[in-house]
């Protein structure tokens, strides 16, 4: 296998320039943005890195010869078959996509899961052994008379039924294999079921699995939506609040998303706190402020708040962290509406609950039942580094029917949290890696 790094200005560019250096027969393993070096780099946007793999001929000749039989050569078919599927629905605007992605990327490892737990023995195994099971009889006569003609269409209806039993057969197991996976993924079984039965309603029977395949993978897809990120307003400063409970690293993603805005996309940003009760969270925000030249302020009231509108009227963003408390205290939430609402009529607003994909899915409920009660949000996920189950970004999205908008993975600022990708997601639940 040969594995090479290409660098340029886009994506497409850096992918042209592999297929020029390596063929057309590259797969990309890996996509990033990178920043330029040097004294100036800070002034340049960053460049896309791409990783490209090659198997040389005699790596493709053993692939051939080893280790190949129908039933990897039908999944392999079925996950290919998948891309140009979605890639369509994507062009109709019915699937959610951050950036153009192959195959390769959407749904490595999902073959691998599926080669592992599907039946050993595979229609195409069961068809070849009845053709050599044939009676000799039959091979022996040449020239059957008319009532033998009768009676090989007879056995050809029952090779028919057979087959399609057949098919039955393996769609039922891999339908048992997708609840299972999505089980061992932590989505909520009422949910699997709904999934599993709007696919089974709209597959016939006989239908081959990869082509149930990529019905679910698109109905999940469109079950999560568009990711909603945060814009810009028409006129005046957008104000985003962000909520959500202590400890679920909400001051840290707000930071990594003032930086984007900050220093890549050049807004002008202030950053307010209102989270009085935590020192050290009011301190941590200073911190960023200061490192990005931006302005600071600690509200405590709402007139404060009013007030920082007028003082930054000329600004495209204002970001509000906010004290996080518990779901149960009824005082805490009106005074936390009121504040929310603070500005309704005055600028457009934005709020964004912050929860993380490590809570438990029972308290996970309870805290967006509070913040249901007091206003409308979009969802940000954080700490998918620290789970190996992504069920319940699903779960809470069919649950609240908030959209989804920016998920974080690790602590580095601001390179640790991108915008929600449907097509990653799904595929992890399916069984793929991340």
């Amino acid at each position: 296998m040969i594995i090479k790094e290409f660098r340029a200005k886009t994506e497409n560019e850096a992918i042209e320039a592999a297929k020029k250096a390596l063929g057309n027969n590259i797969v990309i393993m890996h996509s990033k943005q990178v920043k330029r070096k040097g004294i100036l780099s800070f002034f340049k946007s960053p460049m896309v890195e791409i990783t490209v793999g090659l198997e040389e001929e005699s790596e493709r000749n053993a692939a051939n010869t080893t280790g190949s039989n129908a039933s990897a050569r039908s999944i392999t078919e079925a996950l290919v078959k998948i891309g140009p599927i979605v890639e369509k629905a994507e062009s109709e605007g019915k699937i959610a996509s951050t950036r153009k992605e192959t195959e390769e990327e959407r749904l490595d490892n999902l073959q691998n899961l599926i080669e592992s737990k599907m039946p050993a023995k595979t229609l195409a195994d069961k068809i070849t052994e009845t053709e050599t099971k044939k009676p000799e009889k039959e091979v022996r006569e040449e020239k059957p008379k008319k009532p033998e003609k009768v009676e090989k269409t007879e056995k050809a209806e029952k090779a028919d039924e057979s087959e399609k039993k057949d098919k039955d057969d393996e769609l039922n197991v891999f339908f048992e294999l997708l609840r299972t996976t999505m089980d061992e993924n932590e989505v909520r079984a009422e949910y699997i079921e709904q999934i599993m039965e709007e696919t089974e309603k709209t597959t016939k029977a006989g239908t081959p699995f990869d082509a149930a395949l990529a019905g679910i993978y698109q109905k999940m897809i469109l079950k999560f939506g568009k990711p909603s990120t945060i814009t810009a307003s028409d006129k005046g400063p957008k104000v985003v609040f962000f909520i959500g409970p202590t400890g679920v690293g909400k001051t840290t993603t707000i930071a990594k998303i003032a930086s984007k805005f900050s220093v890549e996309s050049r807004k002008k940003i202030a950053l307010l706190t209102a989270d009085t009760y935590r020192i050290a969270a009011a301190e941590q925000l200073r911190t960023y402020a200061s490192i990005l030249e931006v302005p600071f302020r600690i509200i405590y009231t709402k007139e404060e708040m009013e007030n920082s509108l007028n003082d930054f009227k000329e600004f495209d963003f204002i970001f509000v962290d906010t004290a996080g408390h518990s779901h149960q205290n009824n005082e805490q939430k009106e005074v936390m509406g009121e504040f929310l609402h603070c500005l309704d009529g005055l600028a457009e607003t934005e709020i964004y609950l912050v929860v993380s994909a490590t809570t438990k899915y029972r308290d996970l409920i309870s805290i967006a039942d509070a913040y249901t009660a007091i206003t409308d949000y979009k969802l940000i996920f954080t700490k998918l580094d620290e789970t190996t189950a992504l069920g319940n970004l699903l779960n809470l999205r069919l649950y609240t029917d908030a959209p989804l908008s920016y998920v974080t993975c690790g602590q580095n600022v601001p390179d640790d949290i991108e915008d929600f990708n449907a097509q990653h997601t799904v595929k992890n639940l399916l069984g793929g890696k991340r």
